[in-house]
């Protein structure tokens, strides 16, 4: 590869010249790679031979930035560059494997991780195993036999990469991570949903599935999707729930991009995709606002959608019945699915935040649908009844129903079924997003005391159904100023 894309971004050349000449320290791993790619660099990791955490402390001082201990055991300290438009860059320093940048290199787990810039002599790379010439020649490669028994996760971080750079997965590194996968059950919690939700963010999400379940790793990652398999849906279904699941993930990969900032200007590939702009486009901004927040550093609100669009259905598995008409049913599957994934976001140790949205858009997920089926565009009152029961999750939860329309029918979705379901989801965007105040969240007209005290009411369940009614009639429009909202709640209360 030219020598010209190893020069170094400022950030690097920051940290470069906030140290001494001759220290030594490397730019190792997925950064180095990203270079050789020509990717932009936001998560960087530098080696140092020893004591890397009071070095990561300096350094961070010098740029006035962000500190602290990522994992004393290892010696690594992270320093976090804010920037501008509420971006930042992760510089990560690790003190290095016996102190010896080319043992470092070779306890690594894949070959295009296993390269090196001395900061001393950035004009170099440090390339003992061939990683470049395996991301030229688009493979992923094992750094040694013990790349992954020594650490099982990794198999997860392989896939991974896989599915972010279009590389295949070599067959004798194959099969040693289909050694190892069975051991990922012993891995923490932490580190497997870390690298689980990584591997959520990135693209081909359903292959990156599929992989998993064909290297061994999904029973130890997700047993909840090993019923799915096989398990038969009545039509219009064309799939069994397990290969649902699977296109929903890439009914939702299609969503997302039709609907982010960078959709292309020469348009939509696709009827689907076009008729999604078509309706949804205008929101496009405040969509990928909302799907970038995060509740947790580093857990981005489209990694927990994406992982709720995977398990949506799992709750088929325990409810599968059959009428006497032949047909299949599922009744209170999303109940049931609701239970698993609260189960299992416990099980990961997501915070009770995350583990509260995941609940939410699981057992909420069909209600877009059932807006649609009324034949008629949701109503104020219905428009009002959705939000209140399911918040800013409401958001999540209209891009999953449509990426649930998708992944039912494939490629054969009628057109007329997805335009009404489209008008649907329009209608709740335009209330959320441009006349929250109507039939979202109406402002408040009168607030539990003022309502007691001209009512005369003591503290009690009856206060909350008083003004619940009142927001709910605000919402319809039958309420909108103050007198009107006191005789509405006298007429209620008789």
């Amino acid at each position: 590869m030219p020598s010209h894309v190893l020069s170094l971004p400022p950030i690097v050349e920051q940290v470069r010249a906030s140290l001494p000449k001759d220290q030594e320290i490397y730019l190792v791993g997925g950064a180095v790679r990203d270079l050789l790619l020509g990717r932009t660099l936001r998560d960087i990791d530098f080696a140092i031979p020893g004591k890397a955490i009071p070095l990561a402390r300096k350094v961070a001082k010098a740029l006035d930035a962000d500190f602290y201990p990522l994992d004393p055991d290892r010696d690594a300290g992270r320093v976090i560059v804010n920037e501008e438009l509420n971006s930042r860059l992760v510089l990560d320093f690790v003190g290095m494997q016996d102190n010896d940048i080319d043992r470092d290199l070779a306890a690594r787990d894949v070959t295009i991780n296993a390269m090196a810039i001395d900061l001393r002599q950035p004009d170099a790379l440090l390339d003992p195993l061939g990683g470049a010439a395996d991301l030229v020649a688009k493979q992923v490669r094992a750094c040694s036999p013990q790349s992954f028994s020594s650490d099982p996760v990794r198999v997860l971080r392989a896939i991974r990469m896989a599915a972010s750079f279009g590389l295949k997965i070599e067959k004798e590194t194959r099969e040693l991570m289909r050694a190892a996968a069975s051991d990922l059950a012993s891995v923490s919690p932490e580190r497997t949903r870390d690298e689980l939700f990584r591997l959520l963010l990135a693209p081909k999400r359903s292959a990156s599935i599929r992989a998993l379940d064909l290297l061994g790793a999904l029973n130890p990652v997700f047993p909840e999707l090993m019923p799915l398999k096989g398990l038969q849906q009545s039509a219009p279904h064309l799939f069994d729930v397990w290969e649902h699941s699977l296109h929903v993930l890439d009914g939702l990969e299609k969503v997302m991009m039709a609907l982010a900032p960078e959709y292309p200007s020469e348009g939509a590939s696709d009827l689907q995709s076009g008729l999604i702009v078509l309706s949804l486009g205008r929101y496009r901004q405040q969509l990928s606002q909302h799907l970038d927040s995060e509740i947790v550093m580093e857990r981005p609100r489209r990694a927990l959608l994406v992982f709720a669009a995977l398990l949506h259905d799992a709750g088929k598995a325990l409810t599968r019945s059959i009428g006497e008409d032949g047909r299949i049913h599922f009744y209170e599957h999303e109940a049931r699915g609701a239970e698993m994934i609260a189960e299992l976001a416990d099980a990961l140790h997501l915070s009770n935040a995350e583990k509260e949205l995941l609940v939410t858009i699981v057992v909420n997920h069909m209600r877009p649908m059932q807006l649609t089926q009324t034949g008629e565009l949701p109503t104020r009152k219905a428009i009002y009844r959705f939000f209140r029961a399911t918040g800013d999750a409401g958001i999540d939860i209209c891009l999953l129903s449509l990426a649930d329309l998708l992944g039912k029918h494939g490629s054969e979705v009628p057109e007329d079924k997805l335009r009404a379901h489209l008008d649907t989801l329009r209608a709740l965007f335009e209330a959320y997003y441009e006349h929250p105040e109507e039939s979202v969240s109406p402002p408040i007209l009168l607030n539990g005391d003022e309502l007691m005290s001209e009512m005369n009411l003591k503290p009690g369940p009856k206060v909350g159904e008083l003004l619940e009614a009142l927001r709910e009639a605000q919402a319809t429009g039958v309420v909108t100023t103050r007198d009107q909202a006191l005789s509405f709640a006298k007429s209620a209360l008789k």
